[in-house]
């Protein structure tokens, strides 16, 4: 069963990027570092050879889910979204109706998220929460610490 994800190009170069790099410089390493523990002498009492063995499976457990995700992963046209309702890639303005407090987000998909440059994955609660509302609907979001209650002021792209 495939797990199709939305990217941006942004976010689909950056994937990439980080898979070609495990592919091109950090599989060489750790079979070099293989080599260099094998040169040690007896395999069968060699700790720093079971490590460098057990760094090079996780290396390949990490290569190979990230190749599915990257064959997996499905660019997101921006001209074609809708702006009427809250998707991923709106930039959303919501006002917390508890403290009166302004937020601005962009909702992406998981991969990207980063709350230091306001972008909520659209499976966080919050994210799911936002999808599919209008301006001037208010969500109701259950997070950890109770209800919170969001009014969207403004739905945009860039």
């Amino acid at each position: 069963m495939s797990n199709v994800s939305y990217y941006t190009a942004e976010g689909l170069k950056k994937l990439k990027e980080e898979l070609e790099h495990l592919k091109s410089v950090m599989r060489p390493k750790a079979s070099a570092d293989i080599a260099e523990a094998r040169d040690k002498g007896d395999l069968s009492e060699n700790a720093e050879y079971d490590a460098a063995k057990e760094a090079q499976g996780m290396l390949e457990m990490r290569i190979a889910k990230m190749e599915e995700t990257y064959s997996n992963a499905r660019l997101i046209d921006e001209s074609q979204l809708d702006t009427s309702k809250v998707l991923v890639l709106s930039k959303v303005k919501i006002k917390n109706q508890a403290n009166g407090m302004e937020m601005n987000y962009t909702l992406v998909a998981e991969s990207e998220a980063d709350l230091k440059t306001g972008k909520i994955s659209v499976t966080s609660p919050i994210g799911k929460g936002l999808l599919g509302k209008s301006v001037g609907q208010t969500a109701e979001i259950t997070v950890p610490n109770g209800t919170l209650t969001f009014e969207i002021l403004e739905i945009s792209r860039d």
